[in-house]
């Protein structure tokens, strides 16, 4: 920048100042006015005398227009925050008229994500182009772990490079946060990846019918907070709520068609939510039990707990192994929740002696020292065999696991923790100690149980944001740091217990910053360095 002794020249005097340089240009005529006039003769009466012809003036050096000066960029404000930005001295990327999105060599497999952002930021997409002043670029195959991504702001261009697709599209999302937030990308480099695999939301929709759309507009949601879960509890006493082929009859008036559940997976897909169905056994099969009442476990005395089918039956496995392979082929994730639960049975005083049916099943099968729990167990063993063969992981509640038992849970089941207190339930260590995979359910700061019964109260986005991490596996107290890479992640719950005590619209909003508040712990574990109001404020901005 060229100065003058009072400063850079700006605005009116820079442009005198051309006015001035165009005026001495012009003057070849010796006028005193001119800047270049020649100089006064010794007697000061004309013009110094010479002895050739006069040279004539040269032509001056217009002064460089002033090249304006960046302060170092900040990192862009999303939910949740990026773990690493590097600052750069430039004016940033906001969406221009002209700009568009397109996808680097080979990265055809990104024309989905591309196409979302340019749709979000108003740009054109041109697909596999040259890239253009005032582009996004979206581009596969950078070096790094799973859903990593690398977004570079530099010569008015934006860059979005990730090793697959998940982690190039969590970079729109950032991208996306950071123009709608402030308007603009800052320029630098952001390098940002999950702390854990799974993260994401629990929804029972069997209790409480939701409809498609609800559950939509969940997925759009928890896409552009990075969330790549959603769990679907769809069967439980109080109804069915999939259609189903291999048995209508146990399918509640309300429910999600399949065409609604394949559209429903459509969006998951282009959002990188993977969908979790869940169904419920041997307890939490009420609905089943109302269309086959012969199923129903009862006690020595009469009593038939509500939900509980009799495991030493092997009709009642019949049909849930119907329900298993019918939906294993309607949800084509990578995962599936086997239940496992509060199987009433377990909670007697005495099983053996309450249900004396299934105290003789368990010891034909294993023996004098065969108990109730073990063939709890090898029910959910063998329904486990039922959906292997598809390849999916397969995930049962922690109180399913039982210790001293004739019959152990399979090896490969990973461990959805929620609770400490039911029946079988232990604390969060054995399980690890054991080598097992576990997944963060907390129920006291996890769980969004309508109606809040049982001592359960609504969790807070702050409480979460400010005492909860993935390590906080029951209860407030975390697990030693060293069995943090078995801890997969965490998902928020939504229960319904009392269906009526919230609407859809009120679930909704009541779960909305705790999701946030969850995103930011699951992906960046480490103390946030927003506060909680600032972090409120930013994710209400943001999900507005």
């Amino acid at each position: 920048m060229r100065y003058s002794p009072r400063g850079p020249l700006r605005g009116p005097a820079l442009l005198a100042a051309a006015v001035a340089l165009t005026t001495v240009a012009a003057c070849s005529n010796g006028s005193p006015s001119g800047a270049d006039s020649p100089p006064p003769s010794p007697s000061g009466t004309g013009p110094a005398a010479t002895t050739s012809a006069a040279k004539p003036s040269p032509t001056p050096t217009p002064s460089p227009t002033p090249t304006r000066t960046y302060p170092l960029s900040t990192a862009p404000r999303t939910v949740p925050a990026v773990r690493s930005h590097e600052p750069a001295r430039g004016p940033g990327w906001k969406p221009g008229p002209r700009a568009g999105v397109v996808l680097a060599a080979g990265s055809a497999g990104l024309a989905d994500e591309a196409r979302l952002l340019a749709g979000e930021l108003g740009l054109r997409y041109r697909g596999e182009a040259a890239v253009g002043p005032g582009d996004v670029e979206l581009a596969l195959g950078a070096k790094g772990a799973a859903e990593s991504y690398t977004l570079t702001v530099k010569d008015g261009r934006v860059r979005i490079a990730g090793p697959d697709e998940a982690g190039v599209f969590y970079g729109t999302r950032t991208l996306k946060q950071s123009v709608k937030g402030s308007g603009a990308m800052p320029e630098g480099t952001v390098t940002d990846r999950p702390a854990k695999p799974q993260r994401g939301l629990n929804v029972d929709i069997a209790r409480k019918h939701f409809t498609a759309a609800w559950l939509e507009d969940r997925i759009r949601e928890m896409g552009d907070l990075k969330l790549n879960q959603l769990g679907l509890h769809f069967s439980d006493d109080q109804g069915f709520r999939i259609e189903s082929d291999s048995h209508p009859e146990i399918v509640s008036k309300q429910h999600l068609t399949k065409a609604e559940v394949r559209r429903i997976l459509a969006l998951a897909a282009s959002r990188h939510v993977t969908v979790v169905p869940e169904i419920d056994s041997p307890g939490h099969l009420g609905a089943v039990i109302d269309a086959h009442p012969d199923l129903q476990l009862v006690s020595v005395s009469g009593r038939t707990p509500r939900g509980a089918v009799d495991i030493s039956d092997p009709d009642a496995a019949r049909i849930v192994d119907d329900l298993l392979r019918e939906y294993a082929a309607l949800f084509p994730g990578a995962y599936w929740h086997l239940g496992a639960d509060e199987y009433v049975a377990l909670m007697a005083k005495n099983p053996e002696a309450s249900y004396p049916q299934l105290a003789k099943a368990a010891r034909e099968a294993y023996g004098p020292s065969g108990r109730v729990q073990d063939l709890a167990t090898d029910w959910l063993n063998d329904r486990a065999a039922t959906v292997r063969p598809t390849g999916k992981t397969l995930k049962a509640w922690n109180d399913g696991f039982f210790a001293g038992g004739v019959v152990s849970a399979a090896k490969d089941l990973e461990v959805e923790y929620w609770t400490g207190k039911e029946y079988g339930a232990r604390p969060p260590l054995p399980y690890l100690q054991a080598g097992r995979r576990l997944v963060n359910l907390n129920d006291e700061y996890l769980y969004y149980v309508l109606g809040e019964p049982n001592d359960f109260a609504y969790p807070t986005g702050r409480r979460i944001y400010e005492q909860w991490t993935p390590l906080v596996v029951r209860g407030t107290t975390p697990v030693p740091a060293r069995y943090d890479a078995q801890i997969l992640g965490a998902r928020f719950a939504v229960w319904c217990d009392l269906s009526g005590a919230q609407t859809q619209a009120q679930v909704a909003a009541g779960i909305r910053l705790p999701l946030a508040a969850l995103s930011q712990k699951v992906w960046d574990s480490r103390t946030p360095t927003r506060s909680w109001s600032d972090f409120r404020a930013l994710a209400t901005k943001l999900q507005g």
